[in-house]
């Protein structure tokens, strides 16, 4: 009996064979055939039915799936955009911040006058934000932040608008 429970064991284990199972012929897949015709590949469904379970015929009985070739785009140029800034009262206020990058304007965030667990909250959300639009983030003060969407740049009147403000470089 002893044996019979190791032998259960294994098996269950995957490290013995079963024997009950070897009465049964083995499972082969059915062959699918596969016209070329040009550019486009045809796939034939199977029509046979296993083990109680049958093909139903579609609409159209033979799928057909174009093969597309590569596209090659041009990057856009790098575009010049003015600041938009923000002074967060709260965490509501990354909602505005958020919409702002993700229509491609660059977003100062002045955490000055925040709370340090507010500010806190904002910088992680503001750095998961660039970096999931492919943005960037620099510290450019104390507590404050400017975050760039992808293909934008900042121009130097803007940056010097800025640092006029105290929000740039200082």
């Amino acid at each position: 009996m002893a044996s019979g429970a190791l032998k259960k064991m294994g098996v269950w284990l995957g490290l013995v064979d079963d024997d009950e199972y070897d009465d049964y012929a083995p499972y082969e897949e059915p062959s699918v055939p596969v016209r070329r015709n040009g550019g486009q590949v045809a796939v034939a469904e199977p029509e046979v039915s296993v083990a109680g379970v049958r093909t139903l015929p579609r609409e159209d009985s033979v799928s057909v799936q174009q093969m597309k070739p590569a596209v090659v785009r041009p990057i856009s140029p790098v575009q010049s955009a003015k600041v938009h800034i923000v002074a967060p009262g709260g965490f509501n206020d990354a909602q505005e911040i958020g919409d702002k990058l993700k229509s491609s304007q660059p977003v100062i965030v002045n955490l000055q006058g925040s709370d340090r667990e507010l500010s806190r909250r904002l910088i992680d959300f503001a750095s998961g934000l660039t970096y999931g639009l492919g943005g960037q983030m620099e510290r450019v003060a104390d507590q404050v932040f400017l975050l760039t969407p992808t293909n934008v740049e900042v121009s130097p009147e803007e940056k010097r608008r800025l640092q006029e403000r105290g929000l740039y470089g200082t």
